[in-house]
């Protein structure tokens, strides 16, 4: 099985791969050496030529559900239909914080795993360069975009990514793990359609 493996693909990527199929039903905690091992069909000691402990690895799997998070942030701002701004940066904002908490509420273990790595393994903020979209980078852009339309005064543009961010991701991890995971559907969209205005009206 080894052997076929090293034949038909990258070991490294089929590592992920397995790692990110057990974070998917397990979150963070699932992510281990062995049983991705396991999950890709090679010895455990194989694993170790590309991934020198479980932090390694949980590191390389967390950053594919941060991509994950970003593809599904990025699909829904090319939904927005609207031309004329501010309008359309409003309503892309508005899409952003969205799906953010729409991927924390139907793929936990991805979201949580997402934010998992620590230590060394922790990644940086991104670089405006970096090719896959961000959700820090599109939600920055997005401010930037309100700016430059004039919604967003530029003395209040400076850092106003970190209080938006903050807001969604709290409202995002009281929903699947905190005291408002058992809210009536109903009340969850109220809730979050009251921390994207509060955000807004911040702005």
């Amino acid at each position: 099985m080894e052997k076929q493996r090293y034949h038909h693909g990258n070991l490294r990527q089929a590592l992920v791969e397995a790692g990110l199929s057990l974070a998917r039903t397990g979150g963070p905690k699932a992510v281990v050496l062995r049983a991705a091992s396991r999950e890709a069909g090679v010895s455990h000691n194989a694993a170790y030529r590309h991934f020198e402990d479980r932090e390694a690895l949980l590191a390389a799997v967390s950053q594919r559900c941060m991509e994950k998070l970003g593809m599904l942030m990025d699909l829904r701002l090319s939904s927005v239909t609207e031309n004329a701004e501010p309008a359309r940066s409003w309503r892309r904002l508005d899409a952003l914080g969205r799906a953010y908490v729409d991927f924390a509420r139907t793929e936990p273990g991805w979201f949580q795993t997402a934010f998992s790595a620590t230590g060394p393994h922790a990644p940086p903020l991104p670089e405006a360069s970096e090719a896959a979209p961000h959700p820090f980078l599109l939600l920055t852009q997005c401010l930037d975009d309100l700016t430059e339309a004039g919604a967003v005064p530029a003395d209040r543009r400076h850092g106003s990514e970190y209080a938006a961010w903050s807001a969604v991701h709290g409202l995002s991890h009281l929903l699947i793990d905190g005291p408002l995971r058992e809210l009536p559907e109903q009340e969850v969209q109220l809730a979050l359609k009251v921390t994207l205005s509060v955000i807004s009206r911040g702005l």
